[in-house]
């Protein structure tokens, strides 16, 4: 008797069906995926997206309460409906559940004025103002010259300036994403005279470049430029729905722009991938090392190894922004050591990557080693190979891990590597840049340890210095990204956007304090923040956060005496503290009792605990502490 194998799409339907959509949503997104990856990729993520569009976010929220949700509302110009699918379908894929409010057809300009619109909805976070080329267009005359575009542009960039700064003032928890407008033929060719089409493409880009630095305003602005997206093909919209259904956006344009939408939703709340693993054979270089040998394999000299030499270009330059390179490749470490050092096709060389895993064990284990030894969650990995088996393996055994399927065309890996924007950030920070040599310099940390008597002995001779520091605009940005990025050492797993972080360090009654450290290897950056406000005489610690990279050094015990110290000074009578579990925060469910608060109550969603401030432990002593603030 065969065994019918539904594909992924039948498998979503047969919930949908049966009513089990929602009780089986924790594995909507490993459904996704395999739809990615398919032939009929487009197609089948749009068919999902129409069967997601239908669930009702209670029923998934009442069968898994974690689910994490992003609050969405869509104004614009054309009718917006369209992009619901797709918008479903592409913040599922990174495990989000999605509720979603639509606006009125050409309703943006009054839903971004009245405080009753579902732009203005309490928790809201992302606002999606849908702009399209009739925007502008119907504004103009019945007979219209270039001067009459430029005016009539330079006009909606003034009322959609406006309009903005007065939403902005209004609320705070929302993302305003605008995007640019792509120009139509058919409007260019409205023109007769070639000079005149110039200076209406001149004014057109004009008015897009001036939304593009609307970004530049506000840190809560983020403009979606469309320009690459209709490069990558397809048409601008359907013409019959266009005049229609007045959908001035094309179904194949709209589900782009919501995959970067989703992409800006990961961003948003801190789940960017920090890790990416490469193979070897056949991802990074052609051919085979073990047995071609290292002369025959290549990724220059050979039209085929251009395109491999290409790849890591790429892989170096995400490298050179923060993202931590890794191997895992079946080969022996000497020849894989060899030929990254010495062969003269490579670009990457060994000193680019923070662990090179080439042995003969499974591609998951090798994943798990990796994470073991950066101390950090599968979950920020992505695992790029040429090889279904191993991608299938990996996808299988961590579903946590994303997974990018090559194959045997080399020009294809820099665009399916990038398809998903894996690595994408708000905003670069200075510990970002130096990310991977922070993690290198661990290994010569690593041998010190190896080589002390005891972890003691290892502290005194590691030299540690902790700065404690009120929170400064160079560090703003690096301390929101630690609140969203931050999962193991992160007690109330607050999440806080830039905007946010700025409205604390303004208020008086709050401290925001930022944590750095260096030892005898080097600085290693900002390293943890904590938030606490005043409340009468008490001080409450809304959150500490410390990154994985100095785990057990003493810092977060020097942090804490630090505000201890500084709470008594203020004429505090007790400092308060709570700890929400998570599924990654449990190692430091005992860290208030360990530096001398006591439990106050509580229950399995928070603990709380009270620091009478009479006995205040002092630092450790073998570290030196500063403070400032």
């Amino acid at each position: 008797m065969s065994t019918v194998i539904q594909s992924p799409l039948d498998r979503l339907r047969a919930w949908q069906t049966e009513g089990r959509l929602a009780e089986e949503y924790p594995g909507v997104a490993p459904l996704l995926a395999e739809l990615a990856w398919g032939e009929q990729s487009a197609t089948d993520l749009s068919r999902a997206g129409q069967l997601l569009a239908r669930l009702d976010p209670a029923a998934v929220l009442a069968a898994h309460p974690d689910t994490p949700v992003l609050r969405v509302a869509v104004a614009g110009h054309g009718t917006v409906g369209g992009i619901a699918p797709a918008l479903h379908v592409e913040l599922a894929r990174h495990g989000f559940l999605t509720q979603l409010a639509l606006g009125d057809f050409d309703g943006w300009v009054r839903e971004l004025q009245e405080p009753d619109s579902p732009l203005h909805a309490e928790g809201l976070d992302l606002a999606l103002v849908v702009l399209d080329p009739q925007t502008v267009a119907d504004e103009l005359p019945a007979v219209w010259r270039a001067e009459d575009l430029a005016a009539t542009a330079t006009a909606k960039l003034t009322q959609l300036t406006t309009l903005l700064e007065r939403y902005l003032e209004r609320t705070s928890s929302a993302t305003v994403v605008l995007n640019t407008l792509p120009l139509p033929r058919a409007l260019l060719q409205q023109l007769v005279d070639l000079r005149s089409r110039n200076e209406v493409s001149v004014a057109w880009r004009e008015f897009n470049i001036g939304l593009l630095k609307l970004a530049r305003t506000d840190p809560r602005i983020v403009v979606v430029d469309l320009e690459p997206l209709v490069a990558q093909g397809g048409p601008l919209n359907d013409p019959r729905m266009s005049a229609y259904a007045k959908a001035h956006l094309g179904e194949e344009l709209l589900a782009r722009y919501a995959r970067e939408v989703g992409h800006l939703g990961r961003a948003l709340r801190g789940k960017a991938k920090k890790v990416l693993v490469l193979d070897l054979d056949n991802t990074l270089w052609d051919g085979v090392l073990g047995d071609d040998g290292a002369d025959g394999i290549a990724a220059a000299t050979t039209f085929r190894g251009e395109a491999f030499g290409t790849f890591q270009k790429l892989a170096r330059q995400i490298g050179s922004q923060g993202v931590l390179l890794a191997v895992s490749s079946k080969n022996d470490q000497e020849p894989v050591l060899e030929v990254l050092r010495t062969h003269p096709d490579m670009v990457l060389r060994d000193t680019d990557f923070v662990r090179i895993n080439a042995n003969w064990n499974p591609k998951d284990a090798n994943l798990r080693d990796i994470a073991a030894k950066l101390n950090l969650g599968v979950d920020s990995f992505v695992f790029a190979d040429d090889s279904t088996f191993e991608t299938g393996l990996v996808a299988a055994g961590l579903p946590e891990v994303a997974v990018v399927r090559l194959d045997e065309e080399p020009a294809l890996h820099v665009e399916k590597l990038l398809a998903d924007g894996w690595f994408d950030v708000r905003e670069l920070t200075a510990e970002d840049r130096e990310r991977a040599s922070l993690y290198r310099v661990e290994s010569e940390r690593q041998d010190l340890l190896d080589s002390s008597g005891s972890y003691e002995e290892y502290l005194e001779q590691l030299q540690v210095r902790v700065q404690v520091s009120a929170v400064g605009d160079l560090d703003l940005a690096r301390v929101a990204q630690l609140t969203l990025r931050t999962n193991q050492f992160n007690l109330t797993t607050q999440r806080l956007q830039p905007d946010e972080v700025r409205a604390r360090i303004d208020d008086p009654e709050h401290l925001v304090l930022s944590v750095r450290s260096g030892d005898r290897f080097g600085d290693n950056g900002v390293v943890g923040a904590l938030f606490a406000h005043r409340e009468g005489d008490t001080l409450h610690i809304d959150n500490l956060i410390l990154s994985c990279r100095v785990f057990a050094r003493g810092i977060e015990q020097a942090t804490v005496a630090a505000v201890l110290e500084h709470a008594r000074a203020q004429g505090v009578s007790a400092v308060t503290a709570a700890y929400r579990p998570t599924k990654k925060n449990h190692r430091v469910r005992e860290f208030w009792p360990s530096v001398g608060f006591a439990p106050t109550g509580g229950d399995e969603a928070e603990l709380t605990f009270r620091h009478p401030l009479e006995d205040v432990a002092a630092a450790p002593a073998h570290l030196r502490l500063d403070t400032d603030f």
